[in-house]
């Protein structure tokens, strides 16, 4: 089985899922302590079946970790009906009020100001100047933070989502709780300055709906955590994907319209969320294995985008692909809320690059990030 943190399974860790896959949907993974499914088809059960849940157990010891287990147990990914049926209705209904269509002239533009900047300085880290502070800014103007405080939030995001990482050293989890406790100030703060004066930010929607304020804060942190983290990989991921199959580069340079299938595409191809975990609330069968009441299965995203029966050759970069349904933003009544917003960010970038940069190309060979379940690039060197 898998070892998660083996550079190399690391580096590409799709032939071992097709191993895995050919023998069974679903396996025992010791190391990990719970069971793993690597079929489309066993993954999309074990994210539908309401028989498993995301069942928080707070990180111990617990008086260590009090804004980090606040953080999760007031939020929306964490929560199962009737308190996520609550917490989506009114969160969905605060972004209902036009918040994503709002942003996508304002995505365009920040898209587009930020590839002129690599177009400019004619080379370029693709990740320092457009992957990680696109989706910032654009988090950042659906809450309204201070452009002052801005350069905070991508630092606190980074630790805290350590704390999903396997095995863990305990310098990495004090600093997530050190993340997770200033950040948790700053959106109290910041809440506390909505409520004296309102304005059109999605704080103001949220203050305005049945949540408290730690569940405003939950979803302000979950929103910067999922949507930043998530597109900052796929842009990382797509990118280079695309640099490396140039014959696919230059089939969205010359054909635009493909935009929309090559962002699902890139996704797929190179999942930047690989496994997603439930708890069996009940005992459960998913693919012929049996999981018991208080058992764990995980989904492994990166898996299921490459099996077979879903995808025709699987292992190809195709941007437009028209077949098959990717699991990348979840499924179930887990499926990520932000996803529009995440479509309009990869899209607006792949666009201001093929635009302006129809000759861009690798400048070097990009760095990983020493992490599994966050699969992304800890740099991209590209040229113009």
């Amino acid at each position: 089985m898998f070892d998660p943190r083996d550079p190399a399974f690391l580096a590409d860790p799709y032939p071992e899922f097709a191993r895995l896959r050919a023998q069974a949907p679903v396996h025992q993974h010791d190391g990990l302590g719970l069971a793993i499914a690597v079929s489309h088809a066993a993954a999309s059960a074990v994210l539908r079946h309401r028989g498993l849940g995301r069942i928080w157990t707070d990180a111990s010891p617990a008086e260590q970790f009090v804004s980090f287990n606040l953080l999760h147990r007031n939020s929306l990914l964490e929560n199962e009906p009737p308190v996520h049926t609550r917490l989506r209705r009114s969160i969905s209904s605060a972004f209902g009020r036009g918040h994503v269509e709002r942003l996508r002239p304002t995505v365009m533009r920040l898209a587009d100001e930020l590839v002129a900047g690599i177009a400019d300085a004619g080379s370029a880290d693709l990740l320092d100047a457009l992957a990680q502070p696109l989706p910032v800014a654009v988090i950042s103007e659906l809450l309204d933070v201070p452009e002052a405080d801005r350069p905070r939030l991508v630092p606190w995001s980074n630790a805290i989502v350590k704390m999903y990482e396997y095995g863990l050293p305990e310098e990495g989890r004090v600093a997530a709780e050190r993340a997770a406790t200033e950040f948790v100030a700053f959106l109290r703060e910041l809440a506390e300055r909505r409520r004296r004066e309102p304005g059109e930010d999605l704080i103001t929607d949220l203050l305005r709906a049945e949540l408290t304020e730690d569940e405003v804060v939950a979803t302000a942190v979950l929103l910067l955590m999922a949507g930043h983290e998530a597109t900052v990989n796929v842009i990382g991921n797509g990118v280079w994907a695309l640099l490396r199959h140039p014959d696919q580069w230059q089939r969205l340079v010359d054909d635009p319209g493909l935009m929309p299938a090559a962002v699902e595409e890139l996704i797929r191809f190179d999942s930047p969320l690989q496994l997603f975990e439930r708890t069996a609330t009940e005992d459960v069968e998913i693919a012929g294995f049996r999981v018991a009441k208080g058992e764990k299965i995980a989904a492994l995203l990166g898996a299921a985008a490459r099996d077979p029966e879903v995808f025709a050759e699987p292992d190809t970069l195709d941007v437009a692909r028209s077949e098959g349904t990717h699991l990348g933003f979840g499924a179930g009544i887990h499926y990520c809320i932000g996803a529009p917003l995440a479509r309009i960010e990869i899209a607006a970038a792949l666009v201001a690059l093929t635009k302006r940069l129809p000759g861009l190309r690798l400048a070097g060979e990009p760095e990983r990030r020493p992490e599994f379940v966050i699969r992304g690039l800890k740099n991209l060197p590209v040229t113009v």
